[in-house]
């Protein structure tokens, strides 16, 4: 088994003091949505991909979303009112969230106290019982209830937007 970091202590920490019901499935890295397909197949409920992105004026933002939501990333900023989006650079996240690319996660958003993340939320993950992202690192995943989830956010300082993604992109291609 992995040993947990202090982060992910304070994690569970969080959860529990939020009466957040949690459990964690240890796993192999995992560092793609294609890559975890297996590794998450006797896990049921929604699976995640995750974005860390940047606009051009300096704004970071965190997309969470269902793995098999397509984003436009180079249309998103319309939408969320951001500049242009491109992938935030390793050394940002790492910064900023407290995790290294292959990691990213909902759960990261505990570590930007500052609150100089946005948080996105790819509204189909509410429609799921229960949805599965990163304990802040790819050897293992932890399901909470959709319910949780803002409510996690809210307890972190963010208030997440809500996406509907297939929305967005019938608005962009009609």
């Amino acid at each position: 088994m992995t040993q947990i970091n202090p982060q992910e202590t304070a994690l569970y920490a969080l959860f529990d003091a939020q009466g957040i019901e949690h459990r964690t499935v240890e796993h192999e890295a995992v560092f793609t949505v294609e890559e975890s397909a297996g590794v998450k197949a006797d896990m049921i409920g929604g699976h995640t991909k995750n974005l860390f992105l940047k606009d051009k004026a300096g704004q970071f933002v965190l997309v969470c979303a269902i793995n098999d939501t397509i984003i436009k990333v180079n249309k998103l900023h319309g939408k969320i009112g951001t500049k242009r989006l491109s992938f935030g650079k390793a050394e940002a996240l790492e910064e900023k969230l407290g995790v290294q690319p292959g990691s990213v996660t909902l759960y990261a958003i505990l570590n930007d106290a500052a609150g100089d993340v946005k948080l996105v939320l790819d509204s189909r993950l509410l429609e799921h019982e229960t949805v599965w992202f990163h304990p802040l690192r790819n050897t293992a995943s932890t399901a909470i209830s959709s319910e949780d989830i803002v409510r996690f956010a809210k307890a972190t300082g963010h208030n997440p937007q809500i996406i509907d993604f297939a929305a967005l992109n019938e608005e962009i291609n009609p």
